[in-house]
């Protein structure tokens, strides 16, 4: 074992703070990785003051060391490792390994694994011992989970890709986003930003829904061809049966079935923001136009390393504003209040400070 240390949230809604924890020697086929970069994702926020309890395969486990969204520089490889060397530049998502052996892994969609993934943090590897997450100076992982991060992008503005980015690249590339279709993101935050850049360079038509106009000259910035604000009644008027794919990355209770009319025959609304209370529902606005209402969660192994190969070819990162790791409660609170242009990214440089 060796010596690690990063911030933690010792219990339920208590602040992160300093903690000292320990990694694995890197086994046979593992890697160990010095964390240059981890970005905060809302879910750290809702898991460390355990919001999603009832949602998650275990009870939350503290102390808990947040952060899925990692990049950073191969420092040791197992014996048995043969797609990295010392040096590369990786980076860690959302889980760290899965039973590899059902039918989803055998997919490549690991994601779904129906034994349960092993999380990044907030979980347990197989051999029971907790996950501990990305905001600390290293961690050790299978070199199977983990993603190669193209050399033509920063490490700092690519840790988000590792969760925003393939959150919205799944569901675009699943639901066939290009040349042709008309696709809504709702909400102009850590997500839909780069929905936004992801469904532009796939060549869709791409507006954004938002509540207000306040966002709109990022949005165009970004490459959004339409803008509205959702708090507009004339908005929905407008938008009859006009979208063939809308992605909705907001996490509060909102009324759907506006969304929902305003999808063609045979569209599709996608859930990747996850509100905390039951949304409720009728079922005419699916019956009218044969549409669907579905969700979508990250994205395996493949599929993420295709959307960084993607967003390399394309020059594609997430807009960020770093922050040291002292400042971490502050930056979440400043997330809850959406002031963030567009992703908290930590250096993990402060933790030397630390």
């Amino acid at each position: 074992m060796s010596k690690a240390k990063g911030y933690a949230a010792a219990v339920k809604d208590a602040p992160l703070a300093p903690f000292s924890f320990e990694r694995r020697e890197p086994r046979e086929h593992d890697v160990a990785i010095d964390i240059k970069f981890c970005g905060i994702c809302h879910s750290d926020i809702h898991q460390t003051r355990d919001e999603w309890n009832e949602f998650l395969p275990e009870p939350s486990i503290f102390p808990m060391v947040p952060g899925h969204e990692i990049a950073g520089i191969v420092t040791a490889a197992g014996n048995k490792v043969t797609k990295y060397k010392v040096g590369d530049k990786v980076g860690i998502g959302c889980f760290v390994d899965s039973c590899r052996t059902c039918p989803e892994c055998k997919r490549g969609l690991e994601q779904y694994c129906a034994v349960g993934m092993n999380q990044t943090y907030n979980s347990h590897e197989k051999d029971g011992s907790p996950t501990y997450g990305g905001y600390s100076d290293k961690i050790v992982v299978d070199e199977n989970y983990v993603l190669r991060i193209p050399e033509n992008l920063p490490l700092d503005a690519s840790a988000p890709l590792l969760c925003a980015g393939i959150t919205l690249y799944s569901p675009l590339r699943h639901w066939n986003a290009g040349p042709g279709k008309k696709v809504a993101i709702v909400g102009l935050g850590g997500l839909g930003h780069m929905g936004v850049k992801i469904a532009h360079a796939m060549g869709a038509e791409v507006t954004v829904l938002s509540q207000s106009l306040k966002k709109e000259a990022d949005g165009k910035r970004l490459g959004a061809d339409h803008f509205y604000a959702t708090s507009d009644p004339k908005t929905f008027e407008k938008l009859q049966r006009y979208f063939d794919l809308i992605i909705c990355t907001v996490s509060a209770d909102i009324n759907w079935e506006p969304y929902l009319f305003s999808l063609k025959v045979d569209g599709a609304m996608v859930l990747v923001g996850a509100p905390e209370k039951r949304v409720p529902l009728g079922a005419f606005p699916l019956i009218a136009g044969r549409k669907s209402l579905a969700g979508s969660g990250i994205g395996g192994i493949k599929e993420t390393q295709e959307m960084l190969d993607f967003c390399g070819k394309h020059n594609i990162t997430s807009d960020i504003e770093l922050t040291p790791i002292q400042k971490v409660n502050e930056a979440y609170d400043r997330v809850l209040k959406s002031d963030v242009r567009y992703r908290f990214v930590i250096d993990m440089a402060s933790l030397k400070n630390a």
